[in-house]
């Protein structure tokens, strides 16, 4: 399948990895993929966008920036069409409450507090006999030291993560597309419930809206 991938989606799948190297998580999952999507938009942290300003990580693989901070990906002017990159540090919150939450979203959250389940307070009283961030690492295993003389093994893709480079070839095999590239990849993330789509979805970015930009792009060349 790797084959297939454009040198864009490669360097998104590069990027992520990156990613869970720079947070120190064990695996590389949706989240990261998203992040590694944002980087090709470019944008602020901060939330600043302005063309030139220089962003932490912009040296991390996958960061390859043309002029203004983004690439000339199709996923690159997609994000950047619907305005994702204008709020990647809004989005880059919602993933971290996502990840403190041990991987409950907010419309998780929002489902159970219909129950009368409030899951900012479970949190609270986790943390406060655990510490800060015990569901981001619960059930993690921490890497081991290499031994001298071996290189680090690189983090391994989460089932979810799995999941949607796999879907990437289905969706692009469904538009007649014979290679898979960045915009597979978001169409794969926003395609299924899950994390990435969750967060995207609250900041205004769905499968239909980045199914159009990709249509509309096409349309004018």
């Amino acid at each position: 399948m790797f084959e297939r991938f454009t040198a864009d989606a490669r360097e998104v799948v590069r990027g992520a990895v990156g990613h869970a190297e720079e947070t120190g998580t064990d695996t590389v999952g949706e989240a990261e993929l998203l992040l590694a999507l944002l980087d090709r938009a470019g944008g602020d942290r901060t939330g600043s966008d302005s063309p030139g300003s220089d962003r932490p990580g912009s040296d991390r693989p996958g960061s390859d920036r043309k002029a203004g901070g983004r690439t000339n990906s199709p996923a690159a002017k997609v994000l950047t069409a619907l305005g994702a990159h204008g709020r990647r540090a809004s989005i880059e919150r919602s993933l971290a409450e996502v990840r403190r939450r041990g991987g409950i979203t907010g419309a998780d959250a929002e489902a159970l507090a219909g129950l009368g389940i409030d899951v900012d307070e479970i949190v609270a009283r986790v943390e406060e006999s655990h510490g800060v961030g015990a569901l981001a690492t619960a059930g993690s295993t921490p890497a081991r030291a290499p031994r001298r003389g071996r290189r680090l093994a690189r983090r391994p893709f989460s089932r979810e993560a799995k999941s949607v480079l796999e879907r990437s070839l289905r969706i692009a095999l469904a538009r007649g597309d014979k290679h898979i590239g960045d915009e597979h990849l978001l169409l794969s993330l926003t395609a299924r419930p899950g994390v990435a789509a969750h967060v995207l979805a609250d900041h205004g970015v769905t499968y239909v809206q980045v199914e159009r930009a990709l249509t509309a792009r096409a349309a004018n060349g």
